[in-house]
């Protein structure tokens, strides 16, 4: 069974209307783990009314399966509809791969570190 760990932190934003939560991923989401943590994150999502931003920091996911990405589109559309949104910091190139070959960096901004990521959503 593979582990990960999601970790949550809010983010000061300068920007009333924007509420920004930081979520650090470490291992691997997979089968064994990825509905429970999916969970985690609606709950997330569901908490804020209007306006909620996730920066997910990929710097230590080392895995994703198929079922993880289906659920990063999902959590992508309700965030939209809310006038949200989803930022990737930090990915490592086999995710950043696989996420350019489904097609999800077209919707998902991809950068480089958290601090672009703080930018981004600050704008």
């Amino acid at each position: 069974m593979a582990q990960i760990t999601i970790t949550v932190e809010d983010i000061a934003s300068s920007v009333p209307d924007k509420k920004i939560k930081l979520l650090k991923f470490a291992g691997q989401l997979d089968e064994s783990n990825v509905d429970d943590k999916a969970k985690e994150i609606y709950s997330i999502i569901d908490a804020v009314p209007q306006g909620l931003f996730l920066i997910f920091d990929f710097e230590k996911l080392e895995y994703m399966n198929s079922k993880s990405i289906g659920y990063l589109t999902d959590w992508y559309s309700k965030l939209s509809e809310k006038k949200g949104g989803i930022l990737i910091a930090n990915a490592r190139p086999n995710i950043t791969d696989i996420l350019q070959v489904v097609g999800i960096t077209q919707l998902v901004p991809c950068v480089g570190s958290v601090d672009e990521a703080k930018i981004a959503v600050m704008k």
